[in-house]
Order: C-alpha cells, then sequence, then structure tokens
C-alpha cells in the first residue's frame, strides 16, 4: 500500500507542477521552455546537496560512474521535459497532458516485456490479482481516450481561432516526442530501481543523480540564454514566480516518484502517469479551460482505476 500513497502523492505534485509550467510559459517567448529548465536544474541541483550527506555512494569515481549507469533514465526525462515546455507553448495545458501521460501505459508494458525477458515475470506477475489489472486497464483507457478527446477538440478550436493555435499537428510533436521520451525514462527507472534486477542504486542516490544530471542540463540552457540574450538570464526575477512554483513541485513529486517506483514499478507508473488528470482538473479551476462532457468521462474512467488499485493494495494487506 506504500507504493500506492507515493503514487498518489507525486500524482498531485506533478498536477500543481504542471499548472505552474504553463502559467510560467510565455506565448511569445521562444525560450521560455528554457527558462523554465534553468529553475528546475537550480531547484534539483540545490535538493541533490541535501540529499547528498545521505547518500550510500562514498567514492567520487564511484559516482560518476552510477550516473552513467543511470544516464538513459535522467537523459530521456530530461529530454521529454524541456520539450514538454516547449509544447506549452502553443496547446493548452488540458490537450498536452494526456497525450504526454500515456507514457505512463507504454512505460508498465515496456518494463513487463523487460521482466519477461529476463525470465522475472513471475515474481511481478504472482502479486497482481484481477483488481490489479481492471485498475490498470481502467486508467489506460481513460487515459487513450482523453488524448483522442484533446487531439479532437485541438483540431476543433485550430479552425475557430487560427491565430492561437496556428500550428495545428506540428505542435503535437511536441507532446508525442515528450511520450516517447517519457516511456523510456519510466520504463529504465522501473529497471533500474528493481530489487531484484535493478542495477542497485538506491532512492536517494538516484535522486542525487537525476539532480545533479538536470543541474548540469539546466546550466547549460542558462549559459546559452546568456550567449544569444547578450546577457545573463535572471531567474529571480518578478515575473519569473511560476517557473521557480513549477520547479519545487516537480522535485516534490520526484521524491515519492522513485520511492513509488522502486516499490512496484508496473503498477505505480500507470498510477503516476495520471497526474494528467489532475492537470485537467486545475486547468478547468485556475486557467478557466473548458471541459467537455467527454473529457469529464476520461476523467472519471480513471479515477475509478485509482480506486480499484487503492482498494485492491488495501485488501492485499488484509
Amino acid at each position: 500500500m506504500v507504493w500506492f500513497v507515493f503514487a498518489l502523492v507525486c500524482l498531485l505534485g506533478w498536477g500543481f507542477a504542471d499548472l505552474f509550467y504553463k502559467k510560467g510559459t510565455d506565448d511569445e517567448d521562444r525560450y521560455s521552455h528554457l527558462k523554465i529548465a534553468v529553475w528546475v536544474g537550480l531547484v534539483m541541483g540545490i535538493s541533490s546537496l541535501i540529499l547528498l550527506p545521505f547518500s550510500e555512494i562514498r567514492n567520487v569515481a564511484v559516482f560518476f560512474t552510477d550516473m552513467l549507469k543511470y544516464s538513459p533514465a535522467s537523459v530521456s526525462y530530461i529530454l521529454s521535459m524541456v520539450i514538454g515546455y516547449a509544447g506549452l507553448r502553443y496547446l493548452e495545458l488540458s490537450v498536452v497532458s494526456p497525450v504526454q501521460n500515456a507514457s505512463g501505459a507504454f512505460s508498465a508494458i515496456a518494463i513487463l516485456l523487460y521482466f519477461l525477458f529476463r525470465g522475472k515475470i513471475g515474481s511481478i506477475t504472482e502479486e497482481l490479482g484481477i483488481a490489479d489489472f481492471i485498475g490498470v486497464f481502467l486508467i489506460v483507457v481513460g487515459m487513450i481516450l482523453l488524448a483522442v478527446t484533446e487531439n479532437r477538440l485541438s483540431k476543433d478550436e485550430t479552425e475557430q481561432q487560427p491565430s492561437k493555435y496556428r500550428y495545428g499537428l506540428l505542435a503535437l510533436v511536441c507532446p508525442l516526442l515528450y511520450c516517447l521520451f517519457d516511456t523510456i525514462g519510466t520504463a529504465a527507472d522501473g529497471i533500474i530501481l528493481d530489487g531484484s534486477v535493478g542495477l542497485g542504486l538506491s532512492e536517494i542516490d538516484v535522486l542525487i543523480i537525476y539532480g545533479f544530471t538536470f543541474f548540469l542540463a539546466g546550466l547549460l540552457c542558462w549559459v546559452f540564454l546568456w550567449v544569444k540574450g547578450k546577457k545573463p538570464y535572471n531567474p529571480f526575477g518578478k515575473t519569473e514566480w511560476p517557473k521557480g512554483a513549477a520547479a519545487v513541485c516537480e522535485e516534490f513529486g520526484q521524491v515519492f516518484y522513485v520511492y513509488a517506483m522502486a516499490r512496484n514499478p508496473v503498477l505505480a507508473a500507470p498510477v503516476v502517469a495520471s497526474y494528467c488528470i489532475v492537470s485537467v482538473l486545475l486547468s478547468r479551476v485556475f486557467i478557466k479551460e473548458k471541459l467537455s462532457k467527454m473529457q469529464y468521462i476520461c476523467v472519471f474512467i480513471v479515477i475509478a482505476g485509482i480506486v480499484v488499485l487503492g482498494i485492491a493494495e488495501g485488501l492485499a494487506e488484509m
């Protein structure tokens, strides 16, 4: 049940992060996504320093070796996130988030296929009951339906407001690429953090390594902005606070995500990815993005799946 609670906390943290990402995105600023990356790198770098005394890594050489081991996940995540920030310039949050987070379904499948290839599938499926499969099925179906619905609504709004949605299908490339790279990153995390076939990295070490890697990426973005703008970017400007709030929520969710994935990667992946439901609801409340009847139906299906998983986990521990 612990992994389920961690996944729900992560879901809320990343849902609010999406809201602040959208609020911190300037449609007229072509480098807005890089400025968000600077903030996320800064917050994750500070978090890594705070966690450093709790690390199990006591050798610099071992640290960089483990950093290399974790690079498939960290690089995929960073690419997906920066691409996702860029996509927010062209599409509504309620469109971007569901399309992006179909990765939760794909990554769960990828993890299962990996365990099947390694001959470890038996230990995974023995822990899963019918209710678990039903819950995952509902979440996956709900997210896919939501993504399809958002794609249709985006096309309708493009015809009605061509100036606002002038990029059409090209804009959807960003969330689709995010989905691809996030699938790779999440699947890699599930494999790396698994106790039986993983690389032996603790949750704290993963947070430190990923945070340090993102800090380096954020530093590169800051240098690029300095070179292009002829002056250093100031992330502490009065109008930049939403970017900072998004970065804090992102790291908050990241902490609980790592622990959830370490305990149950197959079930945690789709639950965490369903934070798009929180994003959709928050976009309705705070950004006044309108939701259709079909969107509400999709939200209900995903929430039903999460409830079924929660009940299944509770019964399993009785």
